[in-house]
């Protein structure tokens, strides 16, 4: 018996290589598109009102990005390994009750309690890996199931009210400015380095893209899908846990409620980001220019007066479109007619 023609070889590796090239060009448009269309949205919302369009609401809009910035990395890598995290705002909220009853407004042991704070989300992260990847639990089920379990267990402990407050060491730094620029807007920028390198460069990052590309071919390869899945689900708790620490501080105190308005828009910015629902495809840069332009469009709506709830109609259109536009078909299509008319 005779192997491929060394041709057919050779047109087989060239067309994998021509779609992984254009999977990396709809990528980077993408995300090219989505800074581009946040410039033009902050430049145009001074239509809106004079006070907008400033270095003012540039800064404004990198600071309160910042917290759907923290909880939407880890809603990224989860959805890399084809899944999706709905206990995103009970972990805000555990995170935020945490801080504020164990530090009870004081600066003992904050070196000390973060960490631990973190490593209790986390092992929650776990408990839905393990029930996603050895029970087949679909992932909306599990993690909406554990997201429900969470909410109540704090409804119950508190009463209803949580009481204490966070570090007034977390209160000052959500305050404070250094070089003229906000605390919270360097953090970011930091954040978003490491998630980076982490996601887009390190080992683990190509090996969740791996298993979200292909879970069979990624276990043929030597790499445990259960392991990295669990460890995708662990990293987006603890993610969420770190916003809702930054988020009772920032509001000097936590309720039930504060982690609901990050759980769409958490979503929102992965997929608005150009990464795929369906995973295996993703940038974090992305994931950013995701939530700054749903901040950005959060800020003008606001100073038009629109409502909560038509916030909310606004991300899920926004969602909608970056599905429609964001595919491989639409991109090809584009790329092709672009071509025939140059």
């Amino acid at each position: 018996m005779t192997g491929p023609h060394p041709a057919a070889e050779l047109s087989d590796t060239a067309a994998k290589d021509t779609r992984t090239a254009q999977k990396v060009s709809s990528t980077t448009v993408a995300v090219l598109a989505i800074y581009g269309l946040v410039a033009v949205l902050i430049l145009a919302s001074r239509a809106v009102s004079p006070s907008l369009g400033g270095l003012s609401q540039i800064e404004t809009v990198f600071y309160l990005s910042a917290f759907l910035v923290f909880c939407a990395f880890g809603q990224g890598l989860v959805i890399l390994v084809r899944g999706l995290d709905l206990s995103i705002a009970s972990m805000i909220t555990l995170g935020a009750i945490l801080s504020t009853t164990l530090m009870g407004g004081s600066n003992d042991g904050l070196l000390y309690l973060v960490p631990a704070i973190l490593l209790v989300c986390a092992m929650v992260g776990v408990v839905s890996g393990i029930g996603i990847t050895f029970f087949a639990i679909p992932p909306f089920i599990m993690t909406m199931a554990v997201g429900i379990i969470v909410y109540s267990l704090c409804l119950g402990v508190t009463g209803g009210t949580p009481r204490g407050f966070p570090s007034p060491m977390l209160r000052e730094f959500m305050q404070d400015r250094f070089v003229g620029i906000p605390s919270p807007v360097w953090l970011l920028g930091l954040f978003v380095i490491l998630g980076t390198v982490l996601q887009g460069y390190s080992s683990l990052g190509r090996k969740l893209t791996a298993v979200g590309n292909n879970p069979a071919a990624a276990h043929v390869a030597g790499l445990s899908a259960r392991r990295l899945t669990i460890l995708a689900y662990a990293i987006s708790a603890a993610c969420a846990g770190f916003t809702g620490i930054l988020l009772a501080a920032y509001s000097n105190g936590a309720t039930l409620r504060m982690g609901d308005a990050y759980l769409l828009p958490s979503i929102a910015a992965v997929v608005v980001g150009g990464s795929s629902i369906l995973g295996g495809r993703g940038s974090f840069l992305g994931t950013v220019g995701g939530a700054l332009l749903l901040t950005t469009l959060s800020t003008i709506l606001s100073a038009l007066g629109i409502g909560q709830g038509w916030k909310t109609i606004t991300e899920g259109l926004v969602i909608l479109a970056a599905l429609i536009l964001l595919r491989d078909e639409v991109f090809t299509a584009l790329q092709t007619r672009f071509r025939r008319t140059a």
